[in-house]
C-alpha cells in the first residue's frame, strides 16, 4: 500500500511539473533572437511597419527581433514557413489580409489553413482605400461616377494592384453595390497603377492615401470616395463608400500571428509589447506617413477579425467573380 501511495505521489508530481513547464518557457520569453517574417519585400507597408517595430519589441523583450522578406505568391511560401515552424514564439508572420483572409479564396489548394494553423496575436494597423478620378473628368461623388457609368457603359476603367488583390476585390464590392459596371484593369501594385492612372490609362485608382496625395494636392486627380465604414480622421470631408452602399467596409490590414499551438502566455506578452511599440513616436511618425491607423487589438479581438474576414472575403472574391487557381 505504501508503495503505490508513492507512486501515486510521484506521479502527480510529474503531472504539476509537466503542467507548469510551459509557463515557465512562457516567462522566459524569448531565449533567443525572434524572426519577424514578412510575406513582401522591403519597401512596402507591412516591412515599413515591420521595421518600426523591431526596435520596440527588440528593447521590450531584450532580444533582437530581425525581419526576414519572403516575398512571391502571395505570401503562400511565407506563411507555409511560419506553420512549419516551432510554436515557441521565436518566429512571428507579419501577415496582412491577403494570407488571412483572400488567399484561401484564390486557391482551390493552399499549404495552410488560415483559421486552423495560426494563433492571432494582434491587428497592429489598418490602412484604408481611396478611390480618385481624373480631374478631367466630370465627377466629384459616387453619385456622379453612377450616373457617367450609366450613360456610358463599359467606357469607364480602373486600375488596382493585381487580380485578387484587397484593391480589385474591395472595388468590385463596391461597383456591385453601386450596380454599375466599370472595367478592371490590373496592375502589378500601386507602383504601377497610380502612374498609369496619371498617365491617362484608367478612368479611376483605387489605393493608399500616401500614392494619390501628392497629385490630389496639385489638382491632378480627385479622391471621390475612402472604402471605410467611417470617415478617416486625416480625411474628414472624403466620403465613406459605406454613405452610400450601406455596410460597406474594406480596409489593408497587417496584423502578427503565430503558429498555432504557441503558449498563450507568450501569446499575451506579444500583443501587449506590439500595443506598446505602436504608441512610440517613431512608428507613430511612420504610421501617419503610411496613411495608416494603429490598432494594437487584443489576441481574442484579431482571431475574431480574422473569422469576419473569413466570411466577408468569401462572399466579395464571388463577387468580383475570380476564379479559385
Amino acid at each position: 500500500m505504501k508503495s503505490l501511495l508513492r507512486i501515486g505521489r510521484v506521479l502527480a508530481c510529474m503531472s504539476i511539473l509537466a503542467s507548469a513547464a510551459p509557463a515557465v518557457q512562457a516567462d522566459d520569453y524569448p531565449t533567443r533572437p525572434v524572426r519577424m517574417i514578412v510575406p513582401y519585400a522591403p519597401g512596402g507597408a507591412p516591412d515599413v511597419l515591420a521595421r518600426s517595430l523591431a526596435p520596440g519589441l527588440s528593447e521590450f523583450f531584450k532580444q533582437q527581433f530581425v525581419i526576414e522578406n519572403r516575398p512571391g505568391a502571395g505570401g503562400i511560401g511565407a506563411a507555409e514557413s511560419v506553420v512549419r515552424a516551432a510554436p515557441d514564439g521565436h518566429v512571428l508572420f507579419f501577415s496582412d489580409i491577403q494570407q488571412l483572409a483572400i488567399n484561401p479564396y484564390l486557391f482551390a489548394k493552399l499549404p495552410y489553413a488560415a483559421d486552423k494553423d495560426f494563433t492571432p496575436v494582434t491587428l497592429a494597423a489598418t490602412i484604408p482605400l481611396y478611390i480618385a478620378v481624373q480631374s478631367s473628368l466630370n465627377v466629384h461623388n459616387l453619385a456622379e461616377l453612377v450616373a457617367l457609368a450609366k450613360a456610358r457603359p463599359g467606357a469607364l476603367t480602373y486600375g488596382s494592384s493585381g487580380i485578387g488583390s484587397i484593391h480589385h476585390i474591395a472595388m468590385e464590392s463596391m461597383l456591385h453595390g453601386l450596380g454599375i459596371n466599370v472595367v478592371h484593369v490590373p496592375y502589378k501594385g500601386s507602383g504601377q497603377s497610380v502612374p498609369a492612372f496619371m498617365g491617362g490609362e484608367t478612368s479611376l485608382v483605387i489605393a493608399a492615401y500616401p500614392a494619390l496625395e501628392q497629385y490630389v494636392r496639385t489638382g491632378k486627380a480627385r479622391f471621390i470616395a475612402v472604402t471605410t465604414l467611417d470617415r478617416p480622421a486625416m480625411t474628414p470631408d472624403i466620403p465613406a463608400v459605406s454613405e452610400t452602399v450601406p455596410g460597406y467596409d474594406f480596409s489593408s490590414e497587417m496584423g502578427i500571428v503565430v503558429p498555432a499551438g504557441t503558449p498563450q502566455t507568450v501569446v499575451q506578452r506579444l500583443s501587449a509589447a506590439v500595443a506598446r511599440a505602436l504608441k512610440q513616436p517613431d512608428t507613430v511618425v511612420r504610421l501617419k506617413a503610411m496613411g495608416a491607423t494603429a490598432i494594437g487589438s487584443s489576441p481574442d479581438g484579431y482571431a475574431a477579425n480574422i473569422r469576419n474576414n473569413l466570411d466577408k472575403f468569401g462572399k466579395a472574391v464571388k463577387l468580383a467573380d475570380i476564379t479559385p487557381n
